[in-house]
């Protein structure tokens, strides 16, 4: 399990943000994972995602990386954030817009 660690950290620590999901932006495999890039897409900055379908071994792994059950899981700047239901909450209250602001990603206009 720790190369699978190493492989996640790695992800994470090389990404301002990094979403992990089911499936792909074009073509989300689930509601919370089109959810979260529906939030994403909308803050304007540029993200990476990784599609925990096509790799067994993360989708596992990522789990037990954040201790965090469910997917997708959204990464700012190597913290964990959380999943689409806190990122929903996160984005309407502004507080999402402001940890992106807060990290020194720039938005796109």
């Amino acid at each position: 399990m720790s190369d699978v660690n190493a492989r996640i950290g790695d992800i994470v620590n090389s990404n301002d943000i990094v979403l992990f999901m089911k499936g792909t932006p074009l073509f989300p495999q689930c509601g919370f994972s089109s959810r979260a890039i529906a939030i994403l897409d909308h803050l304007g900055a540029p993200y990476e995602t990784v599609d925990v379908l096509q790799d067994m071994e993360i989708r596992q792994g990522i789990k037990a990386y954040s201790e965090w059950p469910t997917i997708p899981q959204l990464y700012v700047k190597g913290e964990f954030v959380g999943g689409s239901d806190i990122m929903m909450e996160m984005y309407e209250a502004g507080e999402l817009h402001q940890l992106i602001a807060d990290s020194g990603i720039a938005v796109q206009g």
